[in-house]
């Protein structure tokens, strides 16, 4: 009775493919001629690819980092895909102990990938362990405590570790220099995030044309994710209030449902931009005072608004706060103030001014 129930809660606790992660693991490609965009990353990383494979030897641990949602984690599966090895998926919070990494490291087979997302968050104690892992193949484990404690040293397979982060700065110096390929990823064009979009209709036999896929790119950031979740929303807009075809019409009539512009700017971007005119004349002003007056999180404003703001040219920041462009005021439809004129001298006191 009791094996019964140990084998109903290993099966239970089994995770599951549901429908919305097998679509989106179809729509991931598994080839490097398949993958749209990042041209110099994946021609460099062509003639890695081909120079390991002559020398047998597995791929040099790689760096991967950039913006969310430019497709680090699908890079990491192409690398695996051609390198004919499986790979092992993980993120840095998920291991908290060094016996966490110590269990993933030594299930490893000679050649496999082991993917590390935000490896930024790795804790110091997990690093440590990581340093010999990296560079000799093996792990340094202490057995026992006091006086009696002894390290022990396990040889592990050549693996290759596939680090990705969206904050490259936090990594320390370390940890860094032990990755041989450092990869950056850039923002896509819309020409790129149009043939995502082509592509991802066409595997779900979804009738679009290119005007419709091109009038959602211009509008999706930058991040192939971003537009692959969004066409997802556009195509049920199709499905019921049209013909079932996205054409351009079809588009922007499901992104202004969504309260999506022609730049890409939701509800919560154009709310920042006219708190900081309306309310604190243009700025400047502070992230928590901006925040508070939003009812929003501070870290949200600053993660989800602040990077594509800045690059559409809406946004500054200063060293006392956050103001707004003449841009923003031209794409609000507002008038932008006029420059305050110098003001008046004030009358001598017989105190020499400073400026």
């Amino acid at each position: 009775m009791l094996d019964e129930t140990a084998r109903f809660g290993a099966e239970l606790m089994q995770p599951g493919l549901t429908g919305a992660d097998t679509e989106e693991n179809n729509l991931r490609p598994k080839r490097l001629e398949d993958y749209v965009g990042q041209e110099k990353v994946k021609q460099n990383l062509k003639v890695y690819l081909e120079a390991a494979r002559r020398r047998g030897e597995p791929m040099d641990h790689i760096l991967l980092y950039g913006p969310p949602g430019l497709g680090k984690t699908t890079l990491a599966g192409i690398v695996a895909n051609e390198m004919g090895v499986q790979i092992r998926v993980t993120s840095g919070p998920a291991i908290e102990k060094p016996g966490d990494l110590a269990a993933l490291l030594t299930n490893l087979q000679e050649g496999d990938v082991l993917f590390i997302d935000e490896i930024h968050r790795l804790s110091r104690q997990v690093e440590e362990v990581l340093y010999p892992a990296l560079e000799d193949f093996a792990l340094d484990i202490m057995i026992g405590k006091g006086p009696s404690a002894q390290s022990i040293r396990i040889n592990l397979p050549r693996f290759t570790l596939i680090g990705a982060t969206t904050r490259a700065g936090q990594l320390t110096g370390p940890l860094r220099d032990r990755f041989g390929v450092l990869l950056k990823l850039e923002l896509y064009s819309p020409d790129e995030l149009s043939r995502i979009i082509m592509r991802s209709a066409g595997i779900l036999d979804q009738p679009i044309t290119p005007e419709g896929a091109y009038a959602l790119a211009t509008c999706r950031r930058g991040t192939p994710r971003e537009a692959n979740r969004y066409w997802n929303r556009v195509r049920d807009f199709a499905t019921v209030l049209g013909d079932g075809i996205i054409d351009r019409d079809a588009a922007l009539l499901a992104l202004k449902r969504m309260d999506i512009d022609a730049l890409g700017l939701d509800e919560l971007d154009r709310s920042v931009l006219r708190a900081i005119i309306e309310l604190y004349n243009g700025g400047p002003v502070g992230l928590e005072t901006l925040a508070a007056a939003l009812g929003e999180e501070a870290v949200t404003l600053e993660d989800l608004c602040e990077p594509y703001l800045m690059q559409m040219g809406f946004l500054t920041r200063t060293p006392r706060g956050r103001c707004v462009t003449p841009l923003a005021y031209g794409h609000l439809g507002l008038q932008p103030p006029a420059p305050a004129s110098r003001p008046a001298a004030p009358e001598d006191n017989g105190q020499q001014t400073l400026f």
